[in-house]
């Protein structure tokens, strides 16, 4: 066979050698240590929970190397309308940020582009038809029919499905017959000459360890009949062009390894390190599952922007999943950033993170804790603007009084957690605001309608704005005695058949006179940010309704 003249035949507009891509991409000047990672998705539906992780996992094991982007668009039957765009924004959402790669639906940013496998098709035909010249990849002609034929045959002698050995009937193809084929206008797709062996070869995977494959025997299709690479072909492509160091992706491709590593191999490119990631699991019936596009809606990362997890809680939470001691060293860096936490792929799990959402929650409600009154107010803002106009509106109309709510129990040595995404900010705020307060909440159970009455005209006749917050609570304290209660808690719990309660349940009627609850941060801050007048009025309205 003349393989010089057959990867002629098969790309006569192919003019350049691979020499001249690796001049082009020459290797990176990398510091001792450094890495070169990727985010490679294809933009078939929106972006999962199960790809941002991979995402973050790559920007994290780069570190201070170098993170790219590239989108793997071959597929344009699948592609989705803004499936670019929503990958970009889903990901920036969340602070996973690129040193080059795609930033946009026609743009980019780096040396080492095009970044989108659709704008590279010249690359590959140039390296597919070098491996036709060494011999190494040959058109096939088979049908659909043919194949089928193939696989049936296959099945009824229990072999191995596959296109493999004496079923790969175009290997034995002359130059002759291939170019009879070709004249007569015969549609081919470009396969891969597998060696016909049985030798193991061995991932080192830098999570799940080592793991023994029996070496790939197929002869897999590299460009397909429009010329365009399958995923297997273009990905070795430009991972060696990319001079990626480090491939981390889900470890649904393990199975793909002995293809891939034949293929760097066959091309004379060096192996990147690989690092399989378990998918994202879910308990469902006692059991675990995957995530699922289908049934679970936290499995698109634009759940979390709707219900308003902050992206540091996501990623804080992520950094839990990713490494069982993030949470330990959490506890004693409290106030640093994430990215001090010295993340390591060794400490992954290998079986499988386990998503909970209710985890999720505490660990959004320590991260909200730990930001100022500031940043708490332009994140519920924010999120508000898109999400709830109303809101929106109320805490728009007066930042200095909103910023006040969120100030209240903010900088105590045990701040309050009451908010989890801003989400619940509305629940939170909306006894602040007469437009949206509502009572939840009932009046203690040893106090009834006219016993509160008696208990919130007591306290109308003694209140001054102008008292401290000590002055404050001494008044209710010395209202304690002539209603029948006492001013000691300690007093009560040695003797309750001599009161009918204690100070602190002449505060609970006035905190549900005041904001509908039993439970809110300091009541004297509350009552002070309201204002005399709201106080008083809400006072009597609940005096009213009893």
């Amino acid at each position: 066979m003349n393989y010089e003249k057959l990867a002629q035949i098969l790309f006569p507009d192919i003019d350049k050698e691979p020499s001249y891509y690796e001049e082009m991409y020459p290797a990176r000047p990398l510091a001792e240590g450094q890495k070169v990672t990727r985010f490679a998705p294809s933009p078939t539906g929106f972006l999962h929970i199960g790809g941002l992780f991979a995402a973050f996992v790559s920007r994290l094991t780069a570190a201070d190397g170098v993170f790219y982007l590239r989108i793997e668009d071959t597929d344009k039957k699948r592609e989705v309308e803004d499936g670019v765009t929503g990958i970009i924004e889903g990901l920036r959402a969340f602070g996973v940020t690129f040193d080059e790669g795609v930033t946009g639906v026609d743009s980019q940013s780096g040396e080492y582009g095009p970044y989108q496998q659709s704008k590279r098709r010249e690359i590959y035909q140039t390296f597919a038809k070098k491996l036709v010249q060494d011999g190494l990849a040959y058109p096939c002609f088979c049908t659909a029919e043919q194949l089928d034929a193939i696989r049936q045959k296959q099945e009824s002698e229990k072999l191995n499905p596959g296109y493999y050995g004496e079923f790969a009937t175009c290997r034995q193809l002359t130059l002759e017959q291939i170019e009879e084929k070709i004249n007569n206008g015969e549609t081919y797709v470009l396969r891969f000459r597998a060696p016909n062996g049985d030798k193991k070869i061995i991932l080192d995977d830098l999570i799940k360890g080592k793991i023994e494959m029996p070496e790939n025997n197929m002869d897999i299709v590299l460009l397909k009949s429009d010329g365009i690479p399958t995923y297997h072909f273009a990905h070795a492509v430009d991972d060696h062009l990319m001079r990626t160091t480090h491939v981390v992706r889900g470890d649904e491709w393990i199975s793909s390894f002995p293809v891939h590593v034949q293929l760097f191999k066959a091309c004379g490119f060096r192996v990147p390190k690989y690092a399989h990631i378990s998918p994202i699991m879910k308990e469902d019936d006692g059991g675990k599952r995957k995530l699922s596009k289908r049934k679970d809606p936290e499995a698109a990362v634009g759940y979390y922007a709707e219900v308003g997890y902050p992206a540091q809680s996501v990623t804080e939470y992520l950094l839990t999943i990713a490494n069982s001691n993030f949470e330990e060293w959490r506890k004693v860096n409290a106030d640093a950033p994430q990215s001090a936490f010295p993340f390591t792929l060794k400490k992954m799990s290998q079986s499988g993170a386990l998503f909970d959402l209710v985890k999720l929650h505490d660990v959004s409600k320590n991260v909200i804790s730990r930001m100022t009154a500031e940043q708490v107010l332009d994140g519920v803002k924010e999120w508000a603007k898109q999400y709830d106009e109303e809101l929106y509106e109320l805490i728009a109309a007066d930042e200095k009084y909103a910023l006040g709510i969120f100030t209240i129990d903010r900088y105590n040595a045990k701040p309050r957690k009451d908010i989890g995404k801003w989400s619940d900010a509305r629940q939170y705020v909306s006894y602040f605001y007469d437009k949206i307060f509502e009572r939840t909440d009932a009046l203690p159970e040893n106090i009834d309608g006219e016993e509160a009455k008696k208990i919130l005209n007591e306290y109308l006749g003694v209140y001054n704005e102008q008292d401290d917050k000590d002055a404050w609570f001494d008044t209710i304290k010395a209202m304690c005695e002539p209603l029948g209660y006492t001013p000691n808690v300690k007093e009560y719990k040695k003797n309750p058949e001599a009161f009918k309660g204690h100070v602190g349940d002449l505060s609970a009627v006035i905190r549900i006179a005041v904001t509908g609850r039993k439970n809110t941060p300091d009541l004297y801050s509350i009552m002070t940010l309201m204002g005399v007048e709201r106080v008083k009025d809400r006072i009597n309205d609940f005096m009213n309704s009893l």
